[in-house]
């Protein structure tokens, strides 16, 4: 068995901030009630069907609640040829981390 690779929070906002790309893939719920703001949702049961071909050359951190459900979805990514990378204790450890967490209208979100 392989090991994901994975970033701490700290970690996957700076590599967001320099270029790559945020996955959430939690359910709509969850996005809904809080996500970080460079986010692009798309939720675990759809990553198979959507086209990743945007992110062709860039790195993806992939991130949920808390770690399981993105760990799924970066091994599907990698096993596709992209460059991704498992967000360590997912939405859960992004805000201990003291990072932005928002509602789709921008307001001040939390982490379901």
């Amino acid at each position: 068995m392989h090991a994901t690779p994975e970033v701490e929070a700290a970690e996957g906002s700076r590599l967001v901030v320099d270029g790559a790309v945020l996955l959430d893939v939690r359910e709509p719920d969850e996005w809904n009630a809080g996500h970080a703001p460079a986010a692009v949702h798309v939720p675990l049961g759809a990553l198979a069907a959507t086209a990743t071909d945007g992110w062709a050359g860039r790195q993806v951190v992939v991130i949920c609640r808390s770690g399981n459900r993105s760990r799924t979805a970066t091994d599907a990514l990698r096993a596709r040829g992209i460059d991704a990378v498992n967000l360590a204790g997912g939405m859960r450890a992004w805000e201990a981390a003291g990072l932005p967490v928002v509602t789709p209208s921008g307001d001040a979100g939390r982490v379901a």
